[in-house]
């Protein structure tokens, strides 16, 4: 079966959704080592999450890049993770989906969560014809992901490092087999309303 062009895929329970981060070590280890956002992390400044492990692997470039060595897995309520979605907009304008852009900007200012949908990857980190959610969080959605949302954090960067290793060594199904175990994410009615578009409207 063909894969929809935007589909939510993530590692999820009954009750919680992992989504993943990048933080330079000085954030990122007293994150995972209390399971929660240290003061220093800001509140007040939008952050992206991602349910995509190995979209997280090429924007941080499997953890080696400046300010991005330590990847986390947020682990979250699935109740925050909806709020965010019933409660964004897209981050750019689209002609045909939003009335005109005025209405869009009005949207963007309102919402306290904004969509992205990138090309998701595969284990050499190259585009594949389905998109990626990234979910950016901002204002009030940032400060409950932060202090209501999240239940545990988690140091997966040997992880990637792991992972890394086996792909460079041209071991893929190996490298596959180590991959967290992202499904398709249930839908309630109405979810993705706001922030997804037709399957051939281009993006």
């Amino acid at each position: 079966m063909e894969e929809p062009k935007y589909r939510i895929r993530a590692l999820h329970t009954d009750r919680t959704v992992t989504v993943y981060q990048a933080y330079r070590p000085g954030i990122g280890l007293p994150a995972a080592r209390e399971g929660r956002f240290p003061a220093v992390w800001k509140r007040d400044r939008m952050t992206w999450i991602k349910p995509s492990f190995l979209w997280m692997m090429y924007r941080s470039g499997w953890g080696a890049k400046e300010g991005q060595e330590t990847v986390l897995a947020v682990e979250i309520t699935r109740e925050g993770f909806e709020w965010a979605l019933r409660n964004a907009c897209l981050s750019h304008y689209v002609r045909g989906f939003h009335p005109d852009r005025d209405a869009w900007k009005r949207e963007l200012r309102r919402s306290p969560a904004r969509v992205q949908w990138d090309p998701e990857r595969d284990p050499r980190l190259d585009p594949l014809p389905y998109r990626s959610l990234q979910l950016g969080l901002t204002g009030e959605a940032s400060r409950r992901y932060a202090d209501e949302w999240t239940v545990s954090i988690t140091d997966v960067t040997p992880l990637a490092h792991r992972v890394h290793a086996l792909v460079r060594a041209g071991d893929t199904d190996g490298a596959r087999a180590l991959l967290p175990r992202e499904e398709p994410y249930p839908e309630r009615e109405g979810l993705l309303d706001r922030v997804r578009m037709d399957e051939d409207r281009p993006f």
